[in-house]
């Protein structure tokens, strides 16, 4: 039994560790005008601390979003949800070989400060990337 919370203790650091939720009171001055700015009309639902980064989740016209913006108030990255028959058919085929009997759960379109675009397949709790003309970039766990 104490293994078993041990490892669960582990886990969770580990998972928690690249993004820890966040009190919108703890989140930089900057940040919060830089959201405001670039998003009038919306409120963020929740913040969350990645990579030195701030992330703040939102709707915005009934669609899911989010913003990473840096401590300086820059924007750095923004990604929609969308659906995930919107996804290319060279992502959903290369989905489909490499994982198997694996559905896509979610589908978000990722744009960088320098308009780069991504796309995100998660698949059974990882994120698997694309670049926008669907070649595979890399996977991470959700």
């Amino acid at each position: 039994m104490k293994k078993s919370i041990v490892l669960f203790a582990i886990g969770f650091t580990t998972l928690t560790a690249s993004a820890q939720k966040m009190k919108e009171a703890d989140v930089p001055p900057a940040v919060k005008a830089a959201f405001t700015k670039a998003y009038p009309n919306s409120k963020a639902g929740g913040w969350e601390k990645e990579n030195g980064n701030f992330e703040a989740e939102f709707d915005l016209n009934k669609v899911e979003m989010s913003v990473l913006i840096d401590p300086n108030g820059t924007i750095t990255e923004t990604e929609s949800e969308i659906k995930v028959s919107e996804l290319s058919k060279t992502i959903t085929d290369y989905c489909a070989k490499n994982y198997p009997g694996k559905k896509i759960a979610e589908a978000s379109k990722i744009v960088d400060a320098k308009g780069v675009i991504t796309f995100e397949a998660e698949i059974n709790k990882n994120d698997v990337l694309f670049s926008a003309d669907g070649a595979f970039i890399k996977e991470s766990k959700d």
